[in-house]
């Protein structure tokens, strides 16, 4: 009996197992670039910067600040001087707000709980801050009309105003150039020259 001669072996893969195999490395190599992928986002995406609580972008530096002008309040029996703040530019000199504040005072524009002694009319002709103190130039307005009460307010509204910058500081009035001794005519007030805010609440009485 003649040996039938050997098969040779099928050394090929069936195609089922083929296709097995390609499935395989496409699921494999999917997943290893949709983590590289996932990766390199991570990497790229700039993360928000944190911001602390309760801060915020810095406020810009004011230019302004506020001096003081003095109008009068009425309270019953007597007059009181009353501050009101105006706005002046950080930059200006020491004389530059005292004028910017005296003539804010004479123009009179006062809300319905302050008034104004200072004659309608009165103008400044001249302000000169020194060492020694401020010297105050006013038009003859100034020593016109009222009785005594009116006087002494025109009087402190014009030294309180004058002196806003610097408090402790002295104050010499004219008057169309000469020195103010008498406001008002007759038996008007006596004004020794110079004066200071200490003096004026030592000498003068705001009543009616």
């Amino acid at each position: 009996m003649q040996d039938r001669p050997n098969k040779p072996k099928n050394n090929r893969l069936s195609l089922g197992a083929i296709a097995g195999i390609v499935v395989a490395a496409l699921v494999i190599g999917g997943g290893a670039s949709w983590l590289t992928y996932r990766t390199l986002t991570a990497l790229q995406t700039p993360s928000a910067p944190t911001i602390p609580q309760g801060e915020g972008p810095e406020k810009p530096l004011s230019s302004e600040e506020s001096v003081q002008i003095y109008w009068l309040g009425d309270r019953g029996q007597r007059l009181e001087l009353l501050p009101a703040s105006i706005a002046v530019q950080k930059s200006a000199n020491k004389q530059e707000k005292v004028e910017i504040a005296l003539k804010s005072l004479l123009s009179g524009q006062t809300t319905a709980s302050e008034s104004t002694a200072i004659p309608e009319g009165t103008k400044l002709l001249g302000v000169t801050t020194e060492k020694d103190g401020v010297r105050v130039n006013l038009s003859k307005e100034f020593t016109t009309g009222g009785g005594t009460a009116s006087m002494t307010g025109r009087l402190g509204q014009i030294i309180y105003t004058a002196t806003s910058v610097e408090p402790n500081s002295q104050v010499w009035i004219d008057v169309e150039g000469q020195p103010l001794e008498l406001l008002g005519e007759g038996e008007g007030l006596i004004v020794d020259q110079p004066m200071t805010r200490q003096n004026f609440e030592e000498n003068f009485e705001l009543g009616d």
